[in-house]
């Protein structure tokens, strides 16, 4: 994307190549590069040379407009910042005044999620600035584009699994959407962790969800898995194809729900009624919990210890150059992806 300086402060003035939206619609039609400011890091950021990011839900969504609903948050006419991404795997540029961990070359990786600062730089960038406390040394084991895959979609496995459904030995859970992002993910963690794993993925997946580790599929083009008998202590529901009402019945006394989908995004409201519902059920009898993608530090070398052990794998479908970002969003939009969509340098 751009050659790394030893400076500890970028030029003035400089400017990146970037991915950037200019209005809602199809991902071909509104993203195109341009050529925008280079960002400064503030006295706590780090700038960061971007080798690979990854494409998220939250990404497409953005993109899309769509449930329009969310364009109350996003911005009317066009989101109020124009670079998508926060997936972040890359080399230090330059750091802040007040940034002690890391220097300039040293190869990162972390996340822009949950960034309060207004930055225009996204990561489908030549360069984006982060807050140092979302940063982390890349380990030598992984790739960029490995390291960068596995960051939203890792943490939001991991704190599903491990925090949030606390799954463990005797502990038995379902994961709906087994083979994209977050559920390949989520298989092995759970795996690690103990569990008995059952998959909800397609035909065509069957055998790439048994190869992670899961005990037991079920093909969702042949059964509805809301009709099962098998109870469940933790169910991670990454698709919200089915009532959650009807998801809960498989649920155990003492069993967790974790909804973790946008759901259909059509229309004025999308699938926005049925999470409010799931949501609204955890008032009642029901356990319902939800997962935020936390990218601290200690979350970040969890992650990154998992997968230096090879327990858990990142599953990269493709990879795209940044230049065609666009068809890396469109690829995701088509939602059957296996495992990961990243963009690369």
């Amino acid at each position: 994307m751009s050659a790394s300086t030893n400076a500890t402060t970028p030029e003035r003035d400089a400017t990146m190549k970037a991915i950037v939206q200019r209005g809602y619609g199809a991902p071909e039609q509104v993203l195109a590069p341009d050529d925008i400011a280079r960002p400064a890091p503030s006295d706590d950021e780090v700038l960061v040379r971007m080798r690979a990011t990854s494409v998220n839900t939250p990404d497409w969504l953005a993109v899309t407009g769509v449930p329009y609903l969310l364009r109350l948050g996003f911005g009317l006419r066009r989101p109020a910042t124009p670079v998508r991404g926060s997936d972040i795997a890359g080399t230090v540029e330059a750091v802040g005044k007040n940034v002690t961990g890391f220097r300039p070359g040293d190869e990162v990786f972390g996340s822009l999620w949950g960034n309060s600062a207004k930055s225009l730089a996204g990561t489908f960038a030549e360069f984006t600035v982060v807050p140092a406390s979302q940063l982390i040394g890349k380990p030598a084991e992984l790739s960029f584009a490995e390291a960068a895959a596995s960051v939203m979609s890792g943490i939001t496995a991991l704190l599903a699994m491990r925090d949030v459904g606390r799954a463990g030995p005797g502990k038995r859970v379902l994961i709906n959407g087994a083979s994209g992002g977050v559920g390949t993910l989520a298989v092995q963690i759970a795996k690690t962790l103990g569990a008995q794993v059952t998959g909800v993925c397609s035909t065509r997946n069957v055998e790439f969800v048994q190869s992670l580790g899961a005990d037991h599929i079920i093909d969702y083009t042949r059964e509805d898995y809301t009709r099962g008998t098998q109870r469940y202590d933790v169910i991670l529901d990454n698709v919200l194809n089915h009532p959650p009402a009807a998801t809960a019945e498989l649920l155990t006394p003492t069993g967790i729900l974790i909804p973790n989908s946008i759901g259909s995004a059509r229309g004025l409201f999308g699938s926005l009624p049925r999470i409010a519902r799931a949501k609204m059920m955890g008032w009642g009898s029901t356990d319902v919990r939800t997962v935020t993608c936390l990218p601290g530090q200690d979350n970040l070398n969890d992650l990154a210890a998992l997968l230096v052990s090879g327990d858990v794998k990142v599953i990269i479908e493709r990879a795209y150059p940044l230049g065609e970002a666009a068809h890396a969003v469109a690829h995701m939009l088509g939602h059957h992806a296996r495992g990961k969509i990243v963009i690369t340098d």
